[in-house]
């Protein structure tokens, strides 16, 4: 898969270069849940069907980062994690429109004849609510209309499970409330967290439980405070774990920057400056603060029991 950077206007040159007669989804898709899925999926068929290549436009940052609006923080899917799901999905070219308030003041209107029909999309997918240009104006009807016969559009209707609409805005409520089995539902598959392993306080290896103090490589989601059943992935290897998101309240008072401790079961090794996956299997319990060291001791070796028994089943 191509990943091509785009800019509002687009220069000639990069229309000279990527315009081809393609289909593309277009959408935001933060999350590339099961939702989103349904829409890029339709425009790969549809692509591999008439022999052209199958795009996804997206924009990044998020419009609702750059612009401040509403509670929008962080990334579902960063930008890494999105090239690589779309790269399994079979998508042959990504392209990233840069947003910033220039892009989020330009017209439905412009952005089709600027941005889209340069291109060559002979046909755009997108979601059954999509809207685009600025303040929302632009719906599937009228992109439809601006594509005044040049590019059709196909709409997918609302994915819906349990008969609720599969939503980011869902998703993200979710791992605020610690519903994880309910968020990887949605997602289709675990959600996850990715980083580098650096040197923490050390603390856990003075009372038998050495953990690897992840770093996040980009700005993700940070779920709910508490410990969690884990998958950690290291080298292409899997590996079960118990992982604590928090303030270490035990150990520390006033600090809201959140860490990301992660117990492996049954391993030994050094970790320290390599990456590792953490996919978020299931929520144990909430963070909360313990009168001793002992009592968190003794706590933390059933939350590794409790983490083993749940992960006997994936």
């Amino acid at each position: 898969m191509r990943t091509v950077t785009l800019t509002y206007p687009m220069p000639p040159e990069a229309a000279a270069e990527w315009a081809q007669p393609q289909i593309a989804a277009l959408g935001q898709f933060d999350g590339l849940h099961r939702g989103h899925v349904s829409v890029i999926s339709s425009a790969v068929a549809l692509a591999r069907k008439e022999g052209v290549p199958a795009a996804v436009i997206t924009f990044y940052p998020h419009p609702k980062d750059v612009m401040g609006k509403g509670d929008y923080e962080g990334y579902l899917t960063p930008p890494r994690d999105k090239r690589e799901l779309l790269a399994e999905m079979g998508v042959d070219i990504l392209f990233v429109i840069e947003f910033n308030e220039e892009l989020s003041r330009v017209s439905p209107r412009d952005f089709v004849l600027g941005m889209l029909l340069p291109l060559k999309i002979t046909a755009a997918v997108v979601g059954f609510d999509f809207r685009f240009g600025y303040m929302g104006e632009g719906d599937a009807d009228m992109l439809r209309l601006l594509g005044n016969g040049a590019m059709r559009v196909e709409t997918v209707p609302p994915f819906l499970l349990n008969g609720v609409k599969v939503s980011s805005s869902g998703i993200r409520k979710g791992l605020q409330n610690g519903e994880i089995e309910l968020v990887n539902f949605w997602f289709g598959r675990r959600y996850h967290l990715r980083g580098t392993v650096a040197h923490g306080e050390k603390r856990g290896r003075t009372i038998g439980f050495p953990t690897a103090n992840l770093e996040l490589e980009d700005r993700y989601v940070i779920p709910s405070r508490g410990v969690y059943a884990v998958r950690a992935f290291h080298n292409g290897k899997a590996m079960p774990g118990v992982m604590n998101v928090g303030v270490k309240p035990t150990f520390h008072e006033g600090v809201t920057t959140p860490t990301f401790e992660v117990h492996l079961l049954d391993f030994s090794g050094d970790l320290y400056g390599q990456e590792m996956m953490v996919e978020l299997v299931s929520f144990i319990r909430p963070e909360h603060r313990f009168d001793s060291v002992e009592s968190l001791i003794a706590q933390i070796r059933e939350d590794a029991k409790t983490a083993g028994k749940i992960l006997q089943e994936y």
